[in-house]
């Protein structure tokens, strides 16, 4: 799978990895992938949620290290 877009939110707090995804979303054609990088546990909860609210597609998530990863497809 490729990847679009590349965010490295590591070390934000809630709210501003979310705050970071949209604008990043924004950049984006409607199909394309951005991969962000996220060590807020709350980021768990707030990118679902914002996920399930907007129409975009959570790919794949998992956690390395204290590092969540996500793959989210603009919807």
């Amino acid at each position: 799978m490729s990847i679009d877009l590349e965010l490295d939110a590591r070390g934000l707090m809630c709210p501003l990895p979310l705050l970071r995804l949209k604008k990043a979303l924004q950049m984006l054609e409607d199909g394309q992938v951005v991969q962000v990088l996220a060590t807020d546990p709350a980021s768990v909860l707030d990118f679902g949620v914002f996920i399930e609210q907007t129409g975009h597609a959570l790919l794949e998530q998992s956690e390395e290290t204290g590092v969540f990863i996500y793959l989210i497809r603009k919807g």
